[in-house]
């Protein structure tokens, strides 16, 4: 049997979490979600293995999805990112191998950004 890919999910909107969560499961994948950059953060840093981190970029709580993208990667370097943000007025602070992808969005550019990442 071949292991499922599995994407963190970051959103503190709980309706586009569990909609975001649903579509990626539709897809195959196994879904780890957080509401916070920290609690995805503390996720990372379990044993759990992460294949994609997908998160929103303005969260609550002390950091934000560039924080937690640079953070991720100290811990996985190659971890593949997809930024969404329905804001842009800030200059993005994108990490390598990552995709930003403007709110409101459609699943399907969100599989394809998944895939243009080697992930989908």
């Amino acid at each position: 049997m071949i292991d499922k890919r599995t994407v963190l999910v970051v959103e503190d909107e709980e309706m586009l979490l569990n909609a975001v969560t649903m579509e990626f499961e539709d897809a195959g994948f196994a879904v780890l979600s957080a509401g916070t950059a920290e609690e995805a953060y503390g996720l990372l840093q379990g044993a759990a293995r992460v294949d994609l981190l997908f998160t929103d970029i303005r969260l609550p709580g002390q950091l934000d999805g560039w924080d937690l993208a640079e953070r991720a990667r100290l811990l996985h370097p190659a971890l593949p990112v997809i930024y969404v943000t329905g804001y842009s007025s800030e200059q993005p602070r994108q990490v390598s191998e990552s995709v930003l992808v403007m709110k409101p969005y459609r699943m399907t550019a969100i599989m394809s950004a998944a895939q243009q990442l080697g992930v989908g």
